[in-house]
């Protein structure tokens, strides 16, 4: 049961990023360019920026980007203990109000790793 936040997430993502992208709003668009730009290997690595990218979602409070963020760094072959760790920096950064989206994240990693099984 688990596994289907991580199918409805994604369909529903790809859904609605599909209707934003079809109104042709360069503003949009050149957001959308600007972030899958960003998360592109650089000076610093990839896996880096994905950490970095659910860090700052965590404390943000932003469930979605949490998700995003988390399915990448599962792609990137982080372990647990790497995006754990990761994310008890945005705790402490953030306070005990990120705990409500911690919970959520730690549902969402056990739903990737099942899709592994």
């Amino acid at each position: 049961m688990k596994e289907n936040i991580v199918e409805e997430f994604n369909a529903y993502r790809e859904k609605m990023n599909e209707k934003m992208l079809a109104d042709n709003n360069k503003i949009i668009k050149r957001i959308f360019n600007l972030d899958t730009n960003a998360y592109m290997e650089g000076v610093l690595p990839k896996k880096t920026k994905e950490l970095l990218g659910l860090g700052n979602s965590l404390v943000l409070r932003c469930d979605d980007c949490v998700r995003y963020h988390l399915e990448e760094c599962h792609k990137l072959g982080l372990t647990k203990e790497e995006v754990v760790e990761g994310m008890s920096i945005s705790l402490l950064i953030g306070g005990t109000i990120v705990i409500p989206h911690l919970r959520r994240a730690f549902e969402y990693w056990e739903a990737l790793e099942a899709q592994e099984v």
